[in-house]
């Protein structure tokens, strides 16, 4: 039986099923009821079965598999040029960690009986929910920025999903994802509830990579895998980039739980890199939000997000373990990317933030040259054609 949603802030619970809201009448974003924690010890990684990719990892997690190309268990190698390891999470079938989340959304929506699933997103998250909704046999409406790279495009039309391109700006897709979701509801007191929680009764499921619970529970694999790879312990420090954050909520969640469950001892210290001009992160810790020319930056366009769905969340994240949050400028950007490529690594300008703030942190004296870092690489090259 599919898992309840709940409110961490009000305590209000939800039924399951395919009008359940995708957020609390509160305006809070909604967890699962259930928190899976496996009971015993790990088996070392060379005894491990990991054909199931991360769902090798199914007994933390709340959703059973039903949509899947055994993606996960990404390599993580030896970056020597940054003193480093990097996860190579663009190894994904789509080409980004999105995957990991794709794969329980909609597992989650085949559990629910979705028959149409609605994402926003500036890309990635978009062909990752496309590819896995084709996979699953359901309908998808895609919404994106008017001015979408057309590899992300294409890969949503490919996956047989309708693109719906938005003039303005990224809030402005997912203020018209969001009016196809609800639907107009105004008049129907039993679909607005007596909390009037948002409920799904427009268009489709709201398959959202910054609301659903669903796709943090995807995300959170990365942290299993991580420390499965370190055989079961936690690096230092994880430096990843944030937009809405759900590769680094997800960490969070993850090391948290194998914390919990006695599985690892102590938590990663968890740095964020954020574009220049958009840092919203960085400003609520106090932080510069602009490159020294006083300048925003759009090469990183994967994390060009203002307001980040679940930003309260990757505050106290950021907190719990000692970490932080960097914006980083467009200059140090492409120079990280440039030298990525010459490395061999061939990936997405987005994906280069993450290590050019690994070297503003060393520079700041917030990482030592000796300790144990590990930086996802989270977005394919081919994804810029």
């Amino acid at each position: 039986m599919a898992s309840n949603l709940t409110c961490p802030d009000c305590g209000t619970v939800y039924e399951a099923g395919p009008d359940e809201p995708w957020r609390c009448g509160c305006g809070h974003a909604l967890e699962f009821t259930e928190r899976p924690h496996p009971q015993g010890d790990p088996l070392p990684l060379h005894s491990l079965d990991t054909s199931e990719g991360l769902w090798t990892f199914f007994e933390f997690l709340p959703i059973e598999q039903h949509v899947t190309f055994y993606e996960g268990f990404t390599p993580m190698v030896d970056a020597p040029d940054w003193d480093a390891k990097f996860k190579l999470e663009y190894v994904f079938p789509t080409g980004s960690f999105k995957d990991r989340g794709a794969t329980t959304t909609l597992s989650r929506a085949v559990e629910l009986g979705v028959e149409k699933v609605i994402e926003d997103s500036s890309g990635n998250a978009g062909a990752s929910i496309a590819t896995y909704a084709a996979r699953a046999g359901l309908e998808a409406d895609i919404y994106v920025p008017a001015d979408v790279k057309q590899s992300k495009l294409m890969t949503i039309q490919r996956a047989d999903a309708r693109p719906v391109r938005i003039e303005g700006s990224r809030g402005d897709v997912t203020a018209a994802c969001l009016e196809a979701v609800e639907g107009d509801s105004s008049g129907d007191e039993a679909a607005a509830g007596e909390r009037n929680a948002p409920y799904q009764t427009g268009e489709g499921w709201y398959a959202s990579h910054a609301w659903n619970p669903a796709f943090y529970a995807g995300t959170m694999t990365f942290a299993f895998e991580l420390a499965a790879q370190q055989g079961w312990s936690v690096p230092a420090a994880v430096v990843l980039p944030i937009g809405h954050g759900t590769l680094f909520l997800g960490a969070y969640r993850g090391f948290s739980l194998l914390n919990e469950a006695g599985i690892v001892d102590g938590m990663p210290r968890l740095l964020g890199a954020q574009a220049a001009g958009y840092a919203p992160i960085v400003a609520a810790l106090g932080g510069g939000t602009t490159d020294e020319d006083g300048e925003g930056t759009t090469i990183a366009d994967g994390i060009q997000i203002s307001e980040p769905a679940r930003g309260t969340q990757i505050l106290e994240a950021i907190e719990e373990t000692g970490g932080g949050a960097i914006a980083v400028g467009g200059d140090p950007i492409e120079t990280a990317l440039d030298r990525l490529h010459r490395n061999g690594f061939y990936v997405e300008p987005t994906c280069a933030v993450a290590p050019a703030a690994l070297e503003q942190y060393r520079e700041r004296g917030v990482v030592d040259d000796d300790e144990d870092v590990v930086v996802p690489l989270t977005g394919s090259g081919l994804k810029t054609l």
